[in-house]
């Protein structure tokens, strides 16, 4: 079965390269270039996998995790984020983000690496 992927990034040229990337690996891919398109696109759709900025406009990544807890929703998470302090990686593993990568130290094959492994 082919696994769905929703990337909640409001950069766009990164949002897409992921997509682009994933696509040709054979995953189904939507993008979501703010938190409120990830709440309704959860919403409506099953995704085996969420992918998730946490400076976004109109619900930040940390409203959309805790949104997404209230939801009872269980997709896994991974947080792919610029921002790296420590109390950002603890509130957002508490949250229930199961991974958290830093975007501008994590090549793009590096990240889908660690796609593949948690959607085996």
């Amino acid at each position: 079965m082919v696994k769905k992927i929703l990337i909640g990034e409001d950069e766009k040229a990164i949002a897409r390269a992921l997509q682009l990337k994933l696509l040709n690996l054979g995953y189904k891919v939507k993008n979501a270039f703010n938190g409120e398109e990830v709440i309704n696109l959860v919403k409506s759709e099953r995704f085996d996998l969420i992918l998730l900025d946490l400076i976004m406009p109109k619900l930040d990544g940390f409203e959309v995790l805790t949104k997404l807890k209230e939801m009872k929703n269980k997709t896994l998470v991974i947080i792919l984020s610029n921002l790296s302090q420590e109390e950002d990686k603890q509130r957002a593993r508490e949250l229930g983000a199961k991974d958290f990568l830093v975007k501008s130290s994590t090549p793009l094959t590096e990240i889908v690496e660690k796609i593949k492994k948690v959607l085996v």
